[in-house]
């Protein structure tokens, strides 16, 4: 196991973070626990970023990562507004991260994540073992003046006990930004069961290539 000890820091990330109503709502709502609730619409999350450097980590080193899973009601974030989050799948390209978000319950697996901007245009491509099976494309903006920043919150399961974690960060996101399309590249995957409606309803997002954070922030054990 990773030596490296709670809280771990990330700075200036590549990152682009969205929601959408889902194509199959009930094969979404079957991923979420018993005890947990998802949102009526059965909305999901998707985390795509890439940290290039081993200088912007306290510990992790440079990496890759896509996280994506379904919101959830009545476990909000602190600012009693943003749904809590659950992970079903979690796509890394390092080792050292992925031992230690196993450690605090995350579906940690071999995958790789890749931000390709031309222009106006990004390409955010996921690959589990290799395969790519996931592909976002944007259009996107410069940064500005703009800012968010907060806490959110993601609930995990450590030897039979559920963890909420809050995970604060702070992020410089661009203007325009918009969600083109989004790809679900191989419908034998399981991560194929939380593709988007068609036509495409994105209910959030933002890219930023300045995103920072502490994994995990504080952690409690929920009832």
């Amino acid at each position: 196991m990773s030596d490296l000890v709670a809280p771990q820091l990330v700075v200036n990330s590549r990152m682009i973070y969205f929601g959408w109503v889902p194509a199959d709502p009930d094969a979404v709502a079957a991923l979420v626990p018993d005890g947990l609730k998802p949102m009526a619409n059965r909305q999901v999350f998707m985390n795509q970023y890439v940290v290039d450097r081993p200088e912007q980590t306290s510990g992790f080193g440079a990496y890759s990562l896509t996280y994506i899973g379904p919101d959830l009601e009545d476990a909000y974030a602190p600012d009693g507004v943003t749904p809590g989050r659950w992970w079903t799948h979690y796509f890394n390209s390092s080792e050292v991260v992925r031992e230690y978000a196993v450690a605090r319950g995350a579906p940690a697996t071999p995958g790789r994540t890749t931000i390709e901007i031309d222009g106006d245009t990004l390409v955010a491509t996921t690959e589990a073992d290799g395969v790519p099976v996931i592909r976002t494309t944007a259009r996107v903006g410069r940064t500005g003046t703009a800012v968010n920043r907060g806490q959110l919150r993601y609930v995990t399961e450590v030897d039979g006990r559920r963890i909420s974690g809050n995970y604060p960060f702070v992020a410089e996101p661009v203007d325009p930004f918009e969600v083109v399309s989004l790809e679900f590249l191989e419908p034998g995957h399981p991560v194929h069961a939380l593709r988007p409606a068609d036509p495409l309803q994105i209910v959030w997002g933002f890219y930023s290539p300045r995103s920072s954070f502490a994994y995990p922030g504080g952690e409690s054990a929920m009832d």
